[in-house]
């Protein structure tokens, strides 16, 4: 274990961020580069000796949390890599983008702030790749099996690298013109800067992965013929359906998808554009949906210089504390956040509905309508009285993710059933109706987490390889969350 009594001496200290008045000028990292080394390895001194590492079970890559604690605090910044990478592909976006339930499953958090895990996580592979630490780990032997994935997405890379990894010759295919899927074009630069991502397909080429960017399955190649070709299809398409707002004035212009906003202003930073086609520069933003994606929105609009931002959501504000009686601990509770975005202004709305939107006689919105909401019979029901509306020239619809998309012929080419959610029906192996094809991540789970994609990569690549071998894969997957929990 680390320091037997850290959890006694110290106390939680998390990255420091840039001065907001600083970091909303520019597309970098938030966090003062360098800042976590200095306190880290008292940070991960912190560590239990809890007998049950309950972090094992929030997390569904099952990281050896307190193996790589240990490490850190002792100074061993190559045996924390090994470790860290014994589970995981990619720490360097989990550490960046996860919302750590690792976090709320530890033990010391029952009474106490618990262990930074995520910054320990980050610390120790960033240090990994400064020192030249992390390279390619190409296969010892070709199997002669030819293995397609599509999407390039954390779940598809994931599932791409280790079945690479296997001896398996690997092509991932990427309808957009750049490897990463949301990595690249959903989540902004000041969250994640795309030279990680970089860096990492480099070592994925090195080892023997290929790329195809632009091609889109179902449209550009039949699913049919690339299934002859291959002895084996992984889809990691994402769900990327969004969901739509059915209400009055939906049709004027302004209106957009998060998903149509937010990859311009990524493609700015990529040098694509000079300034985004769409912008909220000097307009009155509007940002409908209360979670992550909607919070990127929230950050983007500030650095393209908004005249007011404003973030809708539907339910009522969260909790500050855990409820004990309705999210005990170790489960991952639903707390009121504030992200870094939202650490750089604007206004959060809860407990409101849109009812239609308003427009100027050129068909341009300008203002969202909008009415309070309380429960009633377990709906959410209007008050009257309540009506408003306040100023939109710009909205953003952040409002999730309804399943897999029907739109570019992938589903019915390949035959794949879907589930009840819209989602491309698996079994426990995570293979399809159709032999020889598997899913993984969102397109077969739905909308998740990054570090559930990761997971189900890597246990669909284990699939892969023993359908290919017919043998026990030696790849390492996930324990399932059932199985995890009977371990416990």
């Amino acid at each position: 274990m680390a320091d037997p009594k850290g959890f006694l001496t110290t106390d939680r200290q998390i990255a420091q961020t840039r001065p907001v008045e600083e970091r909303v000028k520019d597309w970098n990292e938030v966090y003062v580069p360098g800042s976590l080394l200095p306190i880290i390895s008292k940070q991960a001194g912190r560590c239990m000796d809890c007998g049950i590492p309950f972090c094992h079970n929030g997390c569904p890559l099952g990281n050896l949390i307190p193996e790589w604690n240990d490490y850190a605090y002792r100074g061993d910044w190559t045996a924390a890599s090994e470790r860290l990478h014994a589970t995981n592909n990619f720490p360097e976006f989990t550490g960046r983008l996860c919302p750590a339930p690792c976090e709320s499953a530890c033990v010391l958090g029952i009474n106490q702030p618990p262990v930074t895990i995520k910054n320990v996580e980050v610390s120790i592979i960033d240090k990994a790749w400064e020192s030249g630490g992390v390279t390619p780990q190409p296969p010892e032997r070709l199997s002669g099996k030819t293995v397609a994935v599509i999407g390039s997405g954390p779940s598809g890379l994931a599932a791409a690298q280790q079945l690479t990894r296997a001896g398996h010759t690997v092509a991932v295919y990427e309808r957009a013109d750049r490897i990463g899927g949301l990595l690249r074009y959903g989540i902004p630069e000041f969250k994640m800067e795309k030279r990680h991502i970089n860096r990492r397909i480099e070592q994925m080429r090195a080892e023997g992965t290929k790329f195809r960017t632009g091609v889109e399955i179902g449209r550009d190649i039949d699913a049919r013929k690339l299934r002859k070709r291959y002895d084996a299809v992984v889809i990691a398409a994402g769900a990327t359906t969004p969901r739509d707002l059915p209400v009055p004035g939906r049709e004027l212009n302004g209106i957009h998808q998060a998903m149509e906003y937010l990859p311009l202003a990524n493609k700015v930073q990529e040098g694509d554009f000079v300034t985004p086609p769409l912008t909220a520069e000097g307009k009155h933003v509007v940002v409908i949906g209360g979670g992550d994606t909607g919070a990127d929105c929230v950050g983007t609009a500030h650095r393209q210089g908004a005249a007011s931002v404003t973030q809708l959501e539907i339910m009522p504000k969260p909790g500050e504390e855990r409820d004990p009686a309705r999210q005990p601990w170790p489960t991952y509770p639903m707390l009121y956040k504030v992200t870094s975005a939202h650490e750089e202004g604007g206004e959060r709305v809860y407990s409101v509905n849109t009812t239609h939107f308003e427009g100027d006689e050129d068909g341009n919105v300008q203002w969202l309508h909008l009415v309070e909401v309380e429960m009633v019979d377990g709906k959410l029901e209007p008050k009257p009285g309540t009506e408003r509306r306040i100023p939109a020239q710009l909205v953003t619809l952040a409002m999730g993710f309804t399943g897999v998309d029907r739109a570019n012929g992938l589903v019915e080419q390949f035959g794949v059933d879907l589930d009840a959610r819209g989602n491309i029906a698996r079994d426990g192996d995570y293979a399809t109706n159709v032999p020889g094809v598997f899913v993984a991540g969102d397109a077969g789970r739905g909308q998740s987490l990054i570090v559930w994609a990761i997971a189900e990569g890597r246990s669909a690549a284990k699939a892969v390889d023993r359908y290919l071998t017919g043998e026990a894969s030696t790849l390492h997957a996930p324990i399932r969350p059932t199985d995890r929990a009977l371990t416990v």
